[in-house]
This record gives structure tokens, sequence and C-alpha cells, in this order.
């Protein structure tokens, strides 16, 4: 499972869960991908799952990038403690989600094959997430290359 190899401090405070995501918010690697749609926190066990998930149905094929990171420790209390005696021990580590944040990413399939095995992933992960492809997001910078080529060749 997914976690840092050392860290500054072992433990942190909860943080708030507003806004959108501004980093991370398009594809980068592959031609689809897993956005998600909603606030929360990804577990490094969710993500494990979600990637087998995919990795099973595709049969091994094409390539999947995993856009997150789980860098934030969640600690918890033994069972039938009293309160008091300090915080307590990381038990597991989280990826903050926001919406808009893209969490997978997969190349080298058809399109119908990444959609069905990012809807299988999506089924593991705690929040609404949808499937979203490049072209979706080049359309509008590959019309305005090609409206200047044209220009130039008609001027």
């Amino acid at each position: 499972m997914l976690m840092p190899k050392r860290t500054k401090y072992r433990k942190q405070q909860r943080g708030r869960r507003s806004g959108v995501a501004t980093r991370g918010n398009t594809i980068a690697f592959g031609e689809y991908a897993l956005q998600a749609q909603e606030v929360g926190w990804l577990t490094s066990r969710q993500i494990e799952a979600a990637r087998k998930a995919m990795t099973n149905y595709t049969k091994r094929g094409g390539k999947i990038w995993i856009r997150v990171f789980p860098d934030k420790p969640v600690t918890q209390k033994p069972a039938e403690t009293r309160m008091g005696s300090g915080k307590g021990l990381p038990e597991y580590w989280v990826a903050v989600i926001k919406p808009g944040r893209v969490i997978f990413e997969m190349g080298g399939v058809s399109p119908v094959l990444a959609q069905e095995a990012m809807r299988r992933a999506a089924q593991k992960l705690p929040m609404k997430s949808k499937f979203i492809l490049r072209e979706e997001e080049t359309a509008g910078a590959a019309a305005s290359a090609g409206a200047a080529a044209g220009g130039g060749a008609n001027g």
C-alpha cells in the first residue's frame, strides 16, 4: 500500500474540506481519466483496490497512472480508552481529494474498455466521480491552432 517513506511530523490536523482542485485537475499522461466530483479522503487501501479492479479488467493491458498519493496520517485512539492522554497513534494514510481532481489516468486501451475499467474503479471509491477524455480538454486548443495555420495560408 502507498505511504510516505518519512515525514517531518508524525501527526496532522484534519483540515478543511472546502474548495475545488486547482492543481491536478487536467489529464497529463493518458487518454482517459477518472475525475472526482465530491470532496473526500481516499485511503491507501481504497486506491489499491481501485487500481487492482482496473488492472484486472484490462488484463494488464495499457498503462495506468495513479495521480494521487496518500500523504496525510489519520490517527485513532485504541478501543475502550478513557478520554484525555493525548492524540492517538497514526493508523492509516489518506489523500485529500477535492472536486475536479484527476484520480486515475489510463492509456493504450480502447475507450470502451477504459470506461468500464474506470467504472469498476469508481465503485471502490467513497465519492462520486466521472469518466473524462483527453479530446474534451484539447478540442479548443486544436481548433485555434488549426485556424492559425489556415489563416497564414489565406493571408
